[in-house]
């Protein structure tokens, strides 16, 4: 059996493009969190159209040796536009020698993508309409002194059917409910001691912060009502592009796209009144 040393081998054996599974590289997007995919993009394909189910029907008893009722589910399709984000870094033949130097940057070119795809997912102004921006959201309005605003949220999710699987906050949002007290005039705080960090959680309903939300503000989501279709995370390098430079070009790109199926299991608030 004869063994390939990549670097040395012929370029059959050494492919200039990597294709990886997002949720092994860029596994705190937002999108692979708190959505369901249900489809894959591969090419330049700029669309995917996804059936789902409008309603669910009713179901009912039926005597024994009766014909079962038909539960008249209703069934639509949607199609979930998506976009390709990418990020391009140039880095020369000398740096990418030094140890660790290619998985740094491939990580900071990661991040950057993560950083995109977000606010992409929670602000895109259309095709798609960022989550924010999708018609027909709930807008819960203003968290007091309390959570009561928050618990009339997640109640009014589950009331259309759904169940909160997340919360999306900004960091001053997060920071602002960390620091509700449980009284007038004392210093404990209503969601824990604050002398240790523990899990992000409210009302049991997993809390995910991120800079991509803007200040203040919080979003509620039943992570089944919105659905996504994404492709592999593709890396490759080339040092043909700059060869007059001695420089060698590393690239990432990721297309991704999402869908709200029912809006009124989203739930906008802020911090702020």
């Amino acid at each position: 059996m004869a063994t390939q040393t990549t670097p040395t081998s012929p370029v059959a054996w050494r492919p200039d493009v990597t294709a990886y599974v997002p949720g092994d590289v860029v596994p705190d997007a937002l999108i692979l969190q708190t959505s369901t995919l249900v489809g894959s993009i591969e090419g330049d394909a700029p669309a995917v159209r996804v059936p789902f189910v409008v309603d669910d029907g009713t179901a009912g008893f039926t005597a024994e040796g009766d014909p079962i009722a038909d539960a008249a589910q209703a069934f639509s399709q949607t199609v979930i536009m998506t976009d390709k984000v990418a990020a391009l870094g140039k880095y020369t033949y000398e740096a990418l020698q030094q140890p660790e130097a290619a998985r740094l940057i491939v990580d900071s070119l990661s991040r950057s993508v993560v950083k995109k795809a977000n606010a992409a997912y929670l602000g895109n102004a259309s095709n798609p309409a960022g989550l924010l921006n999708t018609a027909g959201i709930t807008d819960g309005g203003a968290v007091g002194g309390n959570l009561d605003t928050l618990v009339d949220a997640v109640a009014g999710i589950e009331a259309e059917g759904g169940t909160a699987s997340h919360i999306i906050a900004a960091p001053d949002a997060w920071a602002a409910l960390q620091k509700l007290k449980t009284a007038t005039g004392s210093a404990q705080n209503l969601l824990g001691a604050g002398t240790a960090a523990g899990e992000r959680s409210i009302l049991g309903v997993p809390v995910l912060v991120t800079p991509a939300m803007p200040d203040a503000g919080l979003l509620v989501i039943d992570n089944r009502s919105v659905l996504s279709a994404q492709s592999q995370i593709r890396l490759a390098r080339s040092e043909d592009a700059f060869f007059a430079n001695d420089v060698i070009a590393v690239r990432v790109t990721w297309r991704l796209g999402w869908a709200v199926m029912h809006p009124t299991r989203v739930a906008k608030l802020t911090t702020t009144p």
